[in-house]
């Protein structure tokens, strides 16, 4: 049995507030500070620092963390594990890239498998990331970074970042300059996207910024920036997958550059998703 009190830990270190915390559990803020001095009582140090009404985690708090998130995880494997029926419930989380992109055909094998209960949950890397720390989700496909200290990572690929265009556009399957570059229409992803970070990434690295286009616009639905790049009204970055799937889109690069990332199954560290990690491989 899972004691309670490492609930309210868990959802103190989420909310960073007392008072939040004791409504989103429904139960007195006293409640809580009785949980939390239990549990430093028990494991003999503080856990969380007040300074200037700002609350914030001790390297203890950070460690127990990630070591109470492990045993829930475990804890909801044993008891998948114990259930009577075969039934293999597996709820994963990809980026839109790799949702949308790389593992349809995977998607619609493990559909036709009346043993698995299948959840996927297609949206920015942030999103996810929240998701996997309150258990909704067993792991991750990710293109975005991610801390190596709170969660493993298991590689699919490298893939490469590229410009894309109308086949009409004068970067068509060329080399092209940043100061070109700049002087375009650029559609970037939303704020929390793996993509968006990575070129953003890219561009600092060169002491640049998405100021430095002439124009910028903000789209999180790769259809339409598909459709616009097409029309010609438009350049944008993705990963080499998707302009492979659309033949009406051209590639062009940066000149002297190349931008690679990796696609990763993600999950919380100490969590054992090999089993469900097999029903997904990629490599395969």
């Amino acid at each position: 049995m899972i004691d309670t009190r490492i609930y309210t830990f868990l959802e103190l270190c989420k909310q960073m507030n007392y008072r939040k915390t004791a409504e989103a559990l429904h139960i007195t803020q006293p409640g809580v500070s009785q949980h939390i001095k239990y549990l430093e009582n028990l494991y003999e140090c503080t856990l969380f620092n007040y300074h200037n009404k700002i609350l914030t985690k001790t390297k203890k708090c950070i460690e127990l963390e990630q070591s109470a998130r492990s045993i829930l995880s475990l804890n909801d494997s044993l008891k998948e594990s114990l259930r009577s029926n075969d039934l293999v419930s597996i709820h994963i989380g990809a980026t839109r890239t790799i949702g949308d992109y790389v593992i349809d055909q995977i998607v619609m094998e493990l559909l036709k498998d009346p043993s698995i209960d299948f959840h996927l949950t297609i949206d920015n890397t942030e999103v996810l990331l929240k998701k996997l720390n309150n258990f909704e989700l067993d792991f991750l496909l990710l293109e975005g970074y991610i801390d190596k200290n709170i969660y493993d990572s298991k590689l699919i690929s490298k893939e490469e970042l590229v410009g894309i265009c109308s086949k009409e556009h004068p970067f068509s399957n060329k080399e092209v300059s940043l100061f070109e570059i700049f002087q375009e229409n650029i559609i970037l992803r939303e704020q929390g996207s793996g993509t968006r970070a990575l070129l953003e990434s890219f561009l600092l690295e060169n002491n640049y910024s998405f100021d430095s286009f002439c124009n910028k616009s903000v789209i999180n639905s790769y259809p339409l920036i598909e459709k616009a790049v097409e029309n010609n009204i438009a350049i944008s970055f993705v990963y080499d997958v998707i302009p492979k799937k659309n033949p009406n889109l051209a590639t062009f690069r940066i000149k002297d550059a190349s931008i690679y990332h990796e696609f990763n199954y993600v999950f919380l560290k100490g969590t054992n998703k090999e089993k469900k990690l097999q029903l997904l491989s990629i490599n395969q």
